[in-house]
């Protein structure tokens, strides 16, 4: 079983960067498949980037080349780096895993983008 924490949410002006960070009860080794998504009010909650256990990343057009996901598997954590954010970016950032057939989500960090 999977317990999924996230966290660096918060307020940040246009133009500015946040690193979320989602830490894994434990070892991200075994995970088939690791990724972030987020919602905004209102709207379905849409695949932001995603990092397989072959290695491989994939991203939402909306965030290419101002997203990058990487990871760190001694401290079985997950990170989203984001820069030059954009108010459209405003939303709640879920981390998720799947293993074994399992799908596990973190209860969501809160990122605003101000004008």
């Amino acid at each position: 079983q999977v317990q999924l924490v996230e966290s660096g949410g918060g307020l940040v002006q246009a133009g500015g960067s946040l690193r979320l960070s989602c830490a894994s009860s434990g070892s991200i080794f075994s995970i088939n498949a690791m990724a972030w998504y987020r919602q905004a009010p209102g709207k379905q909650r849409e695949l932001v980037a995603a990092f397989t256990s072959g290695g491989s990343t994939n991203y939402a057009d909306s965030v290419k080349g101002r997203f990058t996901i990487s990871r760190d598997n001694a401290k079985n954590t997950v990170y989203l780096q984001m820069n030059n954010l954009k108010p459209e970016d405003t939303a709640v950032y879920y981390c998720y895993a799947r293993k074994a057939w399992l799908d596990y989500w973190g209860q969501g960090t809160q990122v605003t983008v101000s004008s």
